[in-house]
């Protein structure tokens, strides 16, 4: 699975223009992207808090909170990308802040 270009297609509002993309040289660094992005959002949302906690259904909160996410993953046998939902990288996430914290 690793070296698997992903991109993650997403839109934080109804509006159109809120659509953005972010690209990864492999899924394990996609899902690193994701939590990032959540994790500036709770900086922002609370920035006289130093040491922001949260646990893995505020993480599925904000991924489901998004109007759209989806994400584009390489695959070198068919030399194309493959498209994956909003519940795989709620998995993807959380098996990569599972293998995080061992």
């Amino acid at each position: 699975m690793a070296n698997r270009h992903t991109i993650i297609l997403m839109q934080t509002s109804q509006n159109r223009a809120t659509r953005t993309f972010m690209d990864y040289d492999s899924i394990s660094q996609a899902m690193d992207g994701i939590c990032g992005l959540y994790e500036r959002k709770l900086k922002e949302l609370n920035p006289a808090v130093r040491n922001i906690t949260y646990d893995i259904a505020d993480l599925y909160n904000f991924i489901d909170g998004l109007a759209d996410m989806c994400a584009l993953v390489y695959d070198h046998s068919v030399k194309a990308y493959l498209p994956y939902d909003r519940q795989w990288i709620k998995q993807r996430t959380f098996q990569q802040l599972k293998k995080l914290a061992h």
